[in-house]
């Protein structure tokens, strides 16, 4: 069996360790290279695992890899997808896949039009209970789903999060996609209409740390989803994901990260969760190499991606017209 061969660009985004930690464990894969213009971001990490390490990603792009994983700065996904694709390299790219709708599109024509696969980094559809409910509503126990009520509440991430020049928005940007993405993954249909609220609450910076989304699906769903960055440093972990599904037959709720333990640390100074489930990235990463070893669909696609962050953007649309935004 060939060795996949992966490159990684960049370490901005925190989700890049994790995604690292699961390649280098996988039989048959080999990270062939880091690049990050920020030497001290990955230097422990290079050496660590014996990966050779470039400052600028076009050279990683030049070298004879079948695929990178870009977990840069949100403003840099397009750049990156496309410089990637143009190089014939399949792409998973850190969500949000964009910041607008047209550099989003570019970014899944580049990779169509050099024939390769570009696939949105959502590891929520991983998670345990995520999957033992999809399967559920699959089977009709809970008979239609008529709406939803979702959150995906975190804590206030700082760094380039916060500066809308590198990140294309807050909370609202961040944390509506993961959840968004799963509504339709359950549902199978589109958002026609997004009714928003976005504000700064909880923090003294300027970006949204607070909102609340309510979308109406083509289907007749309605759903409403918080994804406010409203966990202080004092709450357990950085977040949650949860979902109450209302059926015609009865109610689904999901609790994404409840398989933990609650540890009592004088050490930490706080009460902190220690979490026992499956890891969601590392399921993610192999469901990428998987897809490109038996040369299959990729399982999340940049057209999801898309349709998750234009939610997200017409939210922010809507807030500021204070009125419902159609898709």
């Amino acid at each position: 069996m060939n060795k996949i061969k992966i490159g990684m660009i960049s370490f901005a985004h925190g989700h890049a360790f994790s995604y690292l930690n699961a390649l280098v464990s996988m039989t048959g894969v080999e990270v062939a290279g880091i690049a990050d213009e920020v030497k001290s971001r990955v230097e422990a990490v290079a050496e660590k695992h014996g990966i050779p390490y470039f400052e600028d990603y076009r050279e990683l792009l030049s070298m004879e890899i079948d695929a990178v994983v870009i977990c840069s700065e949100n403003v840099r996904h397009a750049e990156l997808t496309i410089a990637a694709a143009r190089a014939g390299k399949h792409v998973l790219c850190e969500k949000p896949l964009g910041v607008s709708k047209r550099e989003m599109e570019e970014m899944i024509a580049a990779c169509k039009e050099n024939g390769v696969q570009l696939m949105t980094a959502f590891p929520c559809r991983y998670l345990p209970a995520v999957v033992q409910a999809k399967q559920a509503v699959e089977r009709g126990e809970i008979g239609e789903i008529v709406a939803i009520k979702g959150t995906n509440r975190g804590s206030f991430p700082g760094g380039w999060f916060a500066d809308k020049s590198l990140s294309g928005g807050g909370a609202v940007l961040d944390h509506t996609v993961h959840v968004m993405d799963l509504m339709h993954w359950f549902l199978g249909a589109e958002v026609q209409e997004v009714y928003a609220y976005a504000a700064t609450v909880f923090q003294e910076k300027e970006i949204d740390d607070a909102g609340m989304v309510h979308v109406k699906f083509d289907n007749g769903v309605f759903a409403v989803l918080d994804p406010s960055w409203s966990r202080n440093r004092s709450f357990p972990t950085w977040g949650d994901v949860t979902m109450e599904i209302v059926g015609t037959r009865g109610v689904l709720s999901v609790d994404a990260f409840a398989q933990k333990n609650d540890v009592y640390s004088v050490r930490a100074g706080k009460g902190v969760w220690s979490y026992w489930g499956d890891d969601m990235d590392a399921y993610l990463v192999r469901s990428f190499v998987e897809a490109l070893r038996r040369g299959t669909p990729v399982p999340i696609t940049g057209e999801d991606g898309m349709k998750a962050a234009a939610v997200a953007l017409a939210a922010y649309e809507s807030a500021a017209q204070g009125q419902p935004v159609r898709l």
